[in-house]
Parts: C-alpha cells; structure tokens; sequence
C-alpha cells in the first residue's frame, strides 16, 4: 500500500515538472444534473472544512483533495464554443460558489476540450474560446476574473479514448490549479 502512495506521488511529481498545473485525480461527472452549490465548494475547496475546524479549537487530521468537475458530456455542438443553456444553468452554481471565493486569492482552472474531428491547431483554438466562453460567462455573474485560468487542451485528453470523434469528448472541466512554484 505504501508503495503505491509513492507511485502516486512521483506520477504526481512528474506529471507537474512535465506539465505544469495539474488537477486532482477525482473526476465527478456531472451529466446534466444540476449541482449542489455545498457540494461544488466542498470538491473545489475541502482544505475550508479544516481551516473552520481549526478556527474552532480542533485538530485537523487532513482533508480529501480537490475534485474536478466534467461539464456535461456532448455540451458543445461540433465546432462551437457557444454555451448551450442546460451548461449555462450548470455554470450558474459554481458562479454562486466562486463569487463567494472573491479576494481569497484560490484559483480555480476551466479546461476546455475539443474532439478529434478538427486539426489539431483548430481543436487547440477551439477548447480555448470554450474555456474563455466559460471564464465570460462566470465573471458576467460575479466571480472574479483572476480566480479563473482558462486553459485549451484541444482534442489532447478525450474522455472517450476509443472515439476520440466522440461527443463527449467536448466539455468543460473544472478543477483547482495547483499554485505556481
């Protein structure tokens, strides 16, 4: 068992050293069920729940790492970053979350993926314009823009290796940034 925490952590270590930034292991997918605001602040900030235990007297004994959160699956059309509205209705729990996150200095990490029916060069500007549309989109309801990193992967990580032309390789995800060294 120790020995696989210790993988873990050097996969950890390289991954980071090779490609920066780097989110949590946990994916929780969301589909299109609309997310609890609670459980958004809890996935993206669980270190919170230790620092209101200790403002309380108690001893933290560690906290879960962040989550990151998939953005329904097939949520963009082919070649589009124009958010669809079950997305936008989505997008409004974590703008409610974030908003309440202002001047606290967390940033937070919009990913957006494309599937493999463009170039390469097409799929890496368009998971970028769905991942600055997102950024928009939370900013227009109060979330603070230097919170948000949004980032393009392009058709690079599909959810669904065996069709990378998939639709549920176009999403969004939404995870903590790991903090520059």
């Amino acid at each position: 068992m120790k020995q696989r925490h210790c993988f873990r952590a050097a996969a950890l270590l390289v991954a980071l050293a090779m490609h920066g930034p780097v989110f949590a292991q946990e994916v929780v997918e969301m589909g299109q069920s609309l997310p609890d605001a609670k459980a958004v602040a809890e996935g993206l900030f669980p270190e919170e729940a230790c620092e209101q235990l200790k403002a309380a007297g108690f001893k933290c004994m560690g906290f879960r790492p962040a989550v990151r959160y998939s953005l329904p699956a097939a949520a963009f059309k082919l070649g589009s970053a124009e958010l669809p509205d079950g997305l936008k209705k989505q997008l409004d729990v974590f703008a409610e979350v974030l908003k309440g996150k202002r001047g606290s200095g967390k940033v937070v990490r919009i990913e957006g993926h494309a599937d493999a029916s463009g170039t390469s060069a097409a799929n890496q500007a368009l998971s970028q314009r769905r991942a600055e549309a997102v950024k928009s989109y939370l900013v227009e309801l109060g979330a603070e823009p230097s919170m948000i990193t949004p980032v393009g992967v392009g058709a690079n990580a599909p959810k669904n290796a065996k069709d990378p032309f998939a639709p549920e390789n176009r999403r969004v995800e939404i995870g903590r940034a790991t903090p520059p060294s």
